[in-house]
């Protein structure tokens, strides 16, 4: 008995060692299945309590967990040998003059993987998003129905959304690592849609913890009809909100520090909607010298 609660607790010390840190998930896969089911506090009322032994109930899959180590270590080779390399894989000199960048494309399953939906259907909403492969497996069609009716939940008063957005970038042991766009100056972006606006947003790294709800926006116009349109958006554009809300103090976006990219519809027009997107990418527009579109004031000017 005693053996096995010093097994439960070394179960509990490693799950609470990978909430703190990224290398303890090597042995995450060991006991990945063991924590919910040990630690559940949940039970239906009037149901007679559970007094199955806990060691019962371990789950120890060693050959599942060695198959992930072993992945986790080709993907830090591949990382090693990559920053040996040079930036991102490869040679500075090629880096250094790139003027264009596929970042992303849609032409299978796995880059449609990269990408999550979601809608106020989370909320209580009727708003509903779908995301597939286009004709000929050469882009992306995103598409539903938007829907602005509010929940009757006595708190929500406003509804109607519906969004895209991409997933972070993982390296190995499942650790972030951020895009660096410092070469480009703009997105470009060749989409088909119905002529209803989207808003493009990007998420960038934060350094502290309070500044996980930072967003920088810009607006994208698709014209409709049966013909692709080509976007560019200069980053410059972009405008610095927190918590939804535009920011009196603005200032250019961290193009080193990029996590995530997506799209968000919220036009306020019940009915259908779809956008097909071929690919978004990257460019450095050597005219375009702006740093940032916004006037940037003193909130207490001397006088």
């Amino acid at each position: 008995m005693a053996l096995s609660l010093k097994v439960l607790d070394g179960v509990f010390l490693l799950n609470k060692c990978h909430r703190q840190n990224g290398f303890c998930s090597l042995f995450k896969p060991l006991v990945d299945s063991c924590h919910p089911r040990l630690y559940s506090s949940y039970k239906r009322p009037g149901t007679a309590p559970d007094r199955t032994p806990p060691w019962k109930k371990f789950d120890f899959n060693f050959q599942e967990g060695v198959e992930r180590i072993k992945t986790h270590f080709g993907l830090l080779r591949k990382e090693v040998v990559d920053h040996v390399k040079g930036p991102e894989g490869r040679p500075l000199v090629e880096y250094m003059v790139e003027q264009v960048r596929v970042a992303w494309e849609f032409r299978s399953e796995e880059d449609l993987n990269k990408w999550s939906v979601s809608s106020d259907a989370e909320i209580g909403g009727k708003s509903e998003i779908f995301i597939k492969l286009g004709k000929n497996n050469q882009s992306a069609v995103l598409y539903g129905t938007l829907n602005t009716a509010v929940p009757r939940d006595g708190e929500t008063k406003y509804s109607g959304y519906c969004s895209m957005k991409s997933k972070p970038r993982l390296v190995a042991f499942n650790r972030k690592s951020p895009y660096d766009w410092t070469n480009f100056n703009s997105l470009f972006l060749r989409v088909r849609g119905d002529g209803r606006p989207w808003m493009i947003n990007i998420y960038t790294d934060p350094y502290f913890s309070h500044h996980k709800d930072d967003l920088y926006h810009y607006f994208m116009y698709p014209r409709g009809g049966p013909y692709w349109e080509e976007i560019k958006i200069p980053f410059s554009k972009f405008f610095f909100s927190s918590r939804g809300r535009v920011q009196d103090n603005q200032h250019a976006l961290w193009l080193d520090k990029i996590s995530t990219l997506g799209f968000t519809l919220g036009d306020k027009v019940d009915g259908p909607f779809q956008l097909e997107i071929d690919f978004i990418g990257l460019v450095k527009d050597r005219a375009h010298t702006e740093e940032c579109a916004y006037e940037l004031y003193e909130r207490n000017p001397k006088k």
